[in-house]
């Protein structure tokens, strides 16, 4: 029975994906695990093996379209097996045949055949394009959005090539092709990494990091004329993240992401406190120009949040922490410096599994595409500096407790208490009028994991 291609999901959010290039032609031979197509999605930009040895047939989805994740794309067919009509019996076709539609496990393809599922709705506050800015190179969530190569531009390389550059850290299209029409081998990589180990080019390496200038990035999405909502992502993550979120958030209100410095498209700084840290983002939150906002924060963007709460309590109409910094010294300290200096996806996983409940849900893929998005060893550099000012030896080195006690304005902390992140404990140290809402099958991610148990919490946002 023929090998069943879908469209894998890469990321925990990820509705579809688009197909960027196909490597195998249909009708051609292919090998498993090699190269099949490339895909591109809001934050990563990543390569898909093929599931089995076999030919190609019934490929259905041309480069440049959008495909739900868990639809098929093209099916294998073992050697020496009859090709007949398409496994789901749908006439019609792109290339040799046109598919159907089919569920998948969320870590990509299987070769059992599955009925078919429904598409999954495009995320409503889906990020537009947008330059970033300069001298950012290629860079989780995005930080993302910067492993995104412009589309027609994916370089030409082997599938051991692709795997020898993503293992070690590298873009792909840095590396000079020495193959047919200049497509880059794995001897290529080689040379490249073997250049940048040499004394008198190590230098080249960016081994370290230069501050950039410019405002930090604002993604705006939603519309109304409800009061706007500010969301603040946490440590090494991006204003993508908010996306499970953003859907079960009432509709009517305007939603402003501001990115922190040295994360997703906004330029890297050097931040040597929490208070100057504090600073940049109320000059961001200043320069939206808001009357009034609903505050929302995660992690260390919600120990940011209650900074600024406390500064602009009369533009401030309500304030949500989801699983705060900043409630006491404990923190995983390892977790964040392994994050922040993962240079393979090997190393990256069992730091990234750590922060849901259900280490499940961190795919292999997905870890690829969160490895993808942080190759930029500057942006790791930038990141790993920060996490060292706020959280040397491993600790939590501010505290949020006096602003809190502060503020008198709606406040609700929201925690999973299967945090391994940050203890949910730390939660019972706020103040008694401030809400608290304890989740028992939620990790660091509550925002992600239960996006639409804590959308009703806002339900009555006005």
């Amino acid at each position: 029975m023929p090998v069943e291609v879908i469209m894998p999901k890469v990321d925990m959010d990820m509705a579809s994906g688009r197909i960027a290039v196909w490597h195998v032609e249909a009708g051609a031979r292919v090998e498993k695990s090699e190269a099949l197509f490339d895909i591109e999605t809001d934050k990563a930009a990543m390569e898909v093996e093929s599931p089995a040895s076999g030919t190609l047939h019934h490929v259905i989805a041309e480069a440049g379209s959008e495909v739900a994740i868990g639809q098929p794309v093209a099916w294998i067919y073992a050697d020496g097996e009859a090709v007949g009509p398409r496994p789901d019996g749908t006439a019609g076709g792109t290339n040799d045949d046109h598919g159907p539609q089919a569920s998948a496990s969320d870590d990509g393809m299987s070769g059992k055949a599955r009925p078919p599922a429904p598409s999954s709705p495009e995320e409503p506050a889906k990020r537009t394009p947008e330059p970033a800015p300069s001298g950012v190179g290629s860079a989780l969530p995005a930080a993302l959005s910067h492993a995104v190569p412009p589309r027609g531009t994916l370089p030409r390389a082997t599938p051991k090539a692709r795997r020898l550059a993503r293992d070690n850290g590298l873009e792909i299209a840095a590396i000079d092709g020495n193959g047919p029409r200049g497509r880059i081998q794995a001897g290529d990589v080689a040379r490249h990494l073997e250049a940048l180990s040499r004394p008198e080019t190590a230098s080249a390496a960016p081994l370290h990091w230069s501050p950039e200038a410019g405002p930090l990035s604002v993604l705006r999405s939603g519309k109304g004329d409800k009061t706007p909502i500010v969301l603040l992502h946490g440590f090494a993550s991006d204003g993508a993240s908010w996306a499970p979120l953003l859907a079960s958030l009432p509709t009517g209100h305007p939603v402003y992401r501001i990115e922190l410095p040295s994360h997703g498209r906004s330029p890297r700084r050097r931040i040597a406190s929490f208070a100057e840290l504090v600073r940049d983002m109320r000059q961001a939150f200043d320069g939206l120009g808001l009357q009034q906002a609903h505050l929302v924060g995660h992690s260390l963007g919600g120990a940011v949040a209650a900074a600024l709460a406390d500064t602009r309590a009369r533009r401030i109409a309500s304030l949500t922490l989801f699983n705060p910094a900043g409630l006491g010294p404990e923190i995983n300290g390892p977790a964040l410096a392994g994050i922040a200096r993962a240079t393979r996806a090997e190393s990256l996983a069992p730091w990234l599994k750590l922060l849901p409940a259900d280490e499940e849900t961190i795919t292999s893929n997905y870890v690829r595409s969160v490895m993808l998005a942080r190759a930029d060893p500057a942006l790791r550099a930038a990141q790993a500096d920060l996490a060292g000012h706020l959280f040397p030896d491993g600790v939590q080195a501010f505290s949020i407790a006096a602003a809190l006690d502060r503020i008198e304005l709606p406040t609700r902390i929201i925690w999973g208490k299967r945090d391994r992140i940050i203890p949910w404990s730390h939660a019972l140290r706020a103040p008694g009028r401030i809400s608290l809402n304890l989740f028992e099958n939620a990790g660091h991610l509550p925002h992600i994991e239960l996006a639409g148990q804590i959308g009703i919490l806002f339900a009555d946002m006005k």
